[in-house]
């Protein structure tokens, strides 16, 4: 069984660029609250509850991270290893959440149209996307790293980008006139956090319920293992992501002849090297069958 596995928790370097965000976006939000109700503007307050949405996802990646690099034991044989996982699967949620709101607010305010201080939204716009770019440049560099760094970058882009929509709403109403925008700029709001959110959700759900990784070809994954001598087949076959760094694989292998243990390790780990090198799986438990009469379907719902 291959024990390699890449260290993944969030490392200090990647911890203090979300202290600093939450910090920010807390500042952010508390000023658009109270720029929205002074200037009149949904558009605005809808751009304080999706930096409100922030604060949390990055409480909630912080927490995360600082779980993930706690150790197994009796109770906990994985760990939190999956923390981080879930941290993004929450964050994904709250961003289609947030959406389904602000596309309420909307229809209510498109329907019951209020005064709304342009200028105002102009200033408190500016002061978001400066915070909010300042959030994003911290953790660029973290965003590819996994799904729960990626999750709190792509929640404050997305708010970066919505404060630039309520900023040219703000100047289309502070010298056009056209108060229609605010609600306009809501919904279209709405309509790209589901856009940016439901990829992320669909991905974490994939990891949580233990889909196997669309890179993985299971047909191909078969030939390779069956090539090796003396392999006859691999069946009962179970694979999926623990986290984003480690990728599972259980089955049971069948040999032509009763062969030694010591053979039986030796193939063993020339199957592992082969299959992380051309799958990236890095954890293998394989049970060694011969003689076994059994009806050896490839997958199995245990």
């Amino acid at each position: 069984m291959s024990h390699h596995h890449p260290h993944t928790a969030v490392d200090n370097d990647q911890k203090k660029p979300l202290l600093w965000s939450i910090g920010l976006n807390i500042l952010i939000t508390l000023t658009q609250v109270i720029g929205g109700i002074w200037s009149g503007s949904l558009a605005l307050l809808s751009d304080a509850l999706h930096n409100f949405s922030d604060v949390l996802s990055l409480i909630v990646s912080y927490i995360a991270a600082r779980l993930s690099k706690n150790q197994a034991s009796f109770h906990k044989t994985f760990g939190y290893k999956r923390a981080e996982i879930l941290a993004a699967f929450v964050n994904a949620a709250t961003l289609v959440i947030v959406a389904v709101i602000l596309v309420f607010e909307a229809y209510h305010r498109w329907r019951n149209p209020h005064p709304i201080d342009g200028m105002l939204v102009v200033w408190f716009a500016l002061l978001g996307i400066l915070a909010n770019g300042a959030s994003v440049l911290l953790l660029h560099k973290h965003s590819e790293e996994n799904m729960n760094m990626k999750s709190a970058y792509v929640h404050l882009l997305t708010d970066m980008l919505a404060s630039i929509a309520v900023l040219v709403g703000g100047l289309g109403i502070r010298f056009l006139g056209w108060d229609w925008l605010d609600p306009l700029l809501t919904v279209a709001i709405a309509i790209y956090l589901v856009y940016i959110g439901q990829d992320l959700l669909k991905k974490s759900i994939k990891v949580l319920m233990l889909f196997t990784p669309e890179h993985i070809d299971v047909d191909a994954l078969i030939q390779e293992v069956c090539s090796f001598e003396g392999v006859l087949n691999l069946h009962h076959i179970h694979i999926w992501q623990l986290n984003e760094a480690e990728t599972h694989l259980e089955a049971h292998i069948d040999f032509e002849k009763d062969i030694p243990l010591s053979y039986f390790h030796h193939t063993l780990h020339l199957i592992e090297q082969r299959l992380e090198d051309r799958f990236g799986i890095n954890h293998i438990t394989l049970q060694p069958e011969y003689g076994k009469i059994d009806p050896k379907p490839i997958i199995v719902q245990d």
